[in-house]
């Protein structure tokens, strides 16, 4: 039975819509029920509309406190009977009873390879300059689920990038996307499968 996933989105998504043509294609076992969004302008909007996926708009300006904001998101996830959320680029943090209700059930996607480069304000472009400025040699993607802590919950899946040759941030931000869009959905898909172990905080593929 294949899962049911909400992503979160602020921007323009492009993981989100890598998720959903992989389950569009059957490759993953899972069914993108809803896409939320902090962010009335994100281009994940159109994206999700293309797909025919619906879409929630849930700024947290809206709401008195964040009890109020987690009680409100979660009604929305409850109301799609969603399984498993996925963080696509959402720039805001989640509150800890969602965090909570979704345990080893949240997951995210990270442009670096953690633990490295991460971490409260080592987001988007911040990532890929101070690994540029390190002078890495290899970078790449991470997902792993979310806890309450910034980027710090068990990791899934990595991905090493050689990024020796990249003049730029840019470049290495191109090249880590390209990989990113690949691990995502194939993490996601393994996960929905129940194919990760969680043992002592570390996570373990189950072959």
């Amino acid at each position: 039975m294949k899962k049911r996933v909400a992503a979160f989105c602020s921007h323009g998504g492009s993981n989100f819509a890598a998720i959903a043509e992989a389950a569009a294609r059957g490759e993953i076992p899972i069914e993108l029920v809803v896409m939320i969004h902090n962010n009335a302008r994100a281009g994940a909007c159109q994206k999700a509309k293309r797909r025919g996926i619906a879409s929630e708009w849930v700024p947290r300006k809206r709401f008195s406190d964040e009890d109020e904001y987690a009680a409100h998101l979660l009604g929305v996830l409850d109301r799609y009977e969603v399984d498993i959320v996925a963080l696509a680029g959402f720039m805001q943090r989640i509150p800890p009873l969602v965090v909570e209700r979704f345990e080893h059930r949240m997951t995210n996607i990270h442009p670096a390879l953690l633990p490295l480069f991460g971490g409260q304000g080592f987001y988007g472009s911040r990532v890929h300059q101070a690994v540029f400025d390190a002078g890495m040699k290899v970078s790449g993607p991470t997902v792993h689920l979310v806890d309450d802590q910034y980027d710090h919950g068990p990791i899934l899946m990595q991905r090493a990038v050689p990024i020796d040759d990249c003049r730029s941030p840019e470049e290495i931000a191109e090249r880590v996307l390209v990989e990113e869009h690949e691990l995502y959905p194939r993490a996601l898909g393994l996960l929905a499968a129940g194919r990760f172990c969680i043992e002592g905080g570390r996570a373990r593929l189950i072959e």
